[in-house]
């Protein structure tokens, strides 16, 4: 995960309104950005290049200057990444190459994952886990089997936890969704109809809602209480969701051990009591 990019979420929750609009705009169009004067950019979010100056002292670069060269490597890596992985299975690879190729891409995101979570959302995630009456995972495609590998693990320690492969009826269980609940969405992109349709049937309702989305604004972390992201880093075919889908699961498997680090006792008697021998 870029450097500058991160620091630029993290600042995000604390940041003036006026920095607010200029994190969004570079983190909607780094690419753009990289390419502009401090002039451009201060044109193009209605603020001024003393603010930009402030904003990237804030998140820790000298000024503009060593922010921008911060972000025109950071693009530059980016797509030398998306040119590999879009051919990262090749005809003629040799099966050592191949295993090779998948371990380093799978190492690869998880380092970037460690970068871009932020612990204070994650306690907050967990938190709203504890005080929900019912959990309601939401999910199609990729995203449904990390909805399930989600709900075996919280159904492991008690907790009421609700999933439906048939999206009609994750929309019904939205649709009886109350202020005591959480709707948990997954998607990649962020952008599913579905799952969109989903997230604002539940907010409607009251329920705290909690989004698994790639890194960047999107409908449904904007809809989201809490918004949980895993980096953008996969090729335009996903290349079948497979870094994306390790990444997302590892951020459940993150808020399942802080779960139970929370109610240890309890909870390693659940999991020994729940184990089923094979």
């Amino acid at each position: 995960m870029s450097q500058s990019i991160t620091k630029l979420r993290m600042h995000r929750p604390n940041a003036s309104q006026t920095e607010k609009t200029i994190i969004d705009y570079i983190l909607n169009a780094p690419l753009d950005v990289s390419n502009m004067s401090i002039h451009e950019l201060a044109s193009k979010t209605y603020s001024s290049p003393t603010s930009i100056i402030r904003l990237c002292k804030n998140i820790g670069f000298d000024g503009y200057k060593s922010f921008m060269k911060a972000l025109v490597y950071e693009q530059a890596v980016r797509d030398t990444y998306f040119q590999q992985q879009a051919n990262f299975v090749e005809r003629e690879s040799e099966t050592d190459e191949l295993m090779a190729s998948v371990i380093i891409n799978n190492v690869q995101i998880l380092q970037e994952l460690h970068l871009l979570l932020v612990t204070d959302v994650i306690e907050q995630c967990v938190t709203a886990i504890e005080n929900a009456d019912k959990i309601v995972f939401f999910g199609l495609g990729a995203s449904l089997i990390v909805a399930k590998d989600a709900q075996m693990k919280f159904v492991r320690v008690n907790r009421m936890v609700h999933l439906s492969e048939d999206w009609h009826t994750q929309l019904l269980m939205a649709r009886n969704m109350t202020a005591h609940d959480l709707a948990f969405v997954i998607s990649y992109s962020g952008e599913t109809p579905e799952m969109i349709k989903c997230a604002n049937e539940a907010k409607s309702m009251g329920a705290t809602v909690l989004s698994l989305t790639k890194e960047g604004t999107s409908t449904i972390n904007q809809l989201a209480h809490l918004a949980l992201m895993i980096p953008d880093k996969e090729a335009g075919m996903r290349s079948g969701a497979m870094s994306s889908r390790i990444a997302q699961m590892t951020v459940i498997d993150i808020l399942f051990s802080k779960y139970l680090q929370r109610h240890y006792d309890e909870g390693m008697l659940l999991i020994e009591r729940t184990r089923i021998e094979k």
